[in-house]
């Protein structure tokens, strides 16, 4: 039995790695644990709420980074044992096992390297997604859900926390709208380059002619604001719309007005929440996603004057960025970064993981 040579492999993992570690800068991040262990452990962190819920995530984050780096490197180190040991005693089994681990640690070393670029100023925030179906009829609000779908079985699968805070369902099939939060750190970061027009190409199951059908649906994505966040709204600036919550097909799932639709009435940004169970906990849900919106629409604005001082006359994102196609053949393709798949099922399963690293990737170098 040939013996197995893994070594050039392994030397690009561990170059790759090594600059993993001088990004994350270690050191920094030993110490930085080191100081909110002592922020923590102080007895009278609880007196503000808001502020040991914000030092205890960030230790949290702080302390699975710096674990996953040490597990990592120790795994390195193994994999390199083990195939000495598998060359040692001729054992292919043994062989077929340092093969499949160094898959899995190019993988993770690749989504370490994938998070060095999440360095934008909210990357590190949790995420809200809204979803509205565009045109198409029928087949753009089935396609709309399906989305949803697409990006809660994501979350699932990551094990990322995630909450349907509204949905406006369509009177035919699927959804109109739908609001929703990934609570998980980098989750804007990561799924902020899903954002913009998403189309898709099949042969329509509401079409009795047995047609192809195109159909659009928009999908935003704003990180969700936190304690820190200064975005004052004067009463005076917004209407609260107070009504029956209801699922599809308008059954009423609760006997009291406690659902709460938010106007923005400078901006004409709308919010609504029907997921709490009281009307005061829909209120602060809504007021959360409305600041999340404006926190984005400033961040925007701010982005849009340097673009303009520099001179970028770039793409914007709002363009048509992903192309799903399950006839005449199958394909997903994203346009800005040409990555593609042949199995549209898998991705609607929420296997989008390739898509996110692509865009994460090509945006670091617009």
């Amino acid at each position: 039995m040939a013996e197995l040579d893994l070594s050039s492999e392994i030397s690009v993992l561990r170059e790759t790695f090594a600059s993993v570690r001088q990004v994350v800068d270690v050191s920094r991040l030993t110490a930085e644990i080191e100081q909110l262990k002592v922020a923590a452990s102080d007895p009278n962190i609880w007196d503000d709420a808001a502020k040991a819920q914000t030092v205890t995530s960030k230790l949290s984050r702080s302390q699975s980074q710096l674990a996953k780096l040490t597990d990592v490197e120790a795994r390195l180190d193994d994999l390199e044992v083990l195939i000495e040991m598998a060359n040692a005693e001729a054992d292919s089994g043994v062989q077929t096992e340092a093969k499949n681990e160094l898959a899995k640690l190019s993988t993770e070393i690749g989504e370490l390297e994938v998070q060095t670029l999440l360095n934008g100023e909210y990357d590190s925030r949790a995420a809200v997604i809204t979803i509205r179906a565009g045109a198409g009829g029928d087949d753009a609000t089935d396609f709309a859900e399906m989305l949803m779908r697409m990006y809660l079985r994501y979350a699932e699968k990551h094990k990322m926390p995630a909450a349907v805070l509204d949905i406006s369902y369509s009177e035919g099939a699927g959804i109109k709208s739908a609001t929703f939060e990934i609570d998980y750190p980098y989750a804007f970061g990561t799924l902020s380059v899903e954002a913009g027009t998403h189309r898709l190409v099949r042969m329509s199951p509401f079409n009795s002619a047995g047609k192809r059908q195109t159909s659009f649906a928009a999908v935003e994505v704003v990180p969700l604001i936190e304690q820190t966040d200064v975005i004052e709204i004067p009463d005076a600036d917004i209407r609260v719309d107070v009504f029956r919550s209801s699922g599809p097909g308008g059954q009423s799932v609760n006997t009291t007005d406690s659902a709460v639709r938010i106007t923005h009435l400078p901006s004409g940004i709308v919010v609504s929440c029907q997921n709490e169970k009281s009307q005061i906990q829909n209120k602060a849900a809504a007021l959360r996603v409305l600041q999340s919106r404006l926190l984005e629409q400033r961040r925007r604005e701010e982005e849009a004057t340097k673009k303009q001082l520099a001179g970028d006359v770039k793409a914007s994102w709002g363009e048509q960025m992903r192309s799903y196609v399950m006839a005449p053949y199958q394909m997903v393709k994203d346009l800005r970064t040409d990555y593609e798949v042949n199995n549209p099922g898998a991705v609607f399963d929420g296997d989008i993981d390739g898509f996110l690293t692509a865009g994460i990737r090509w945006r670091k170098q617009l």
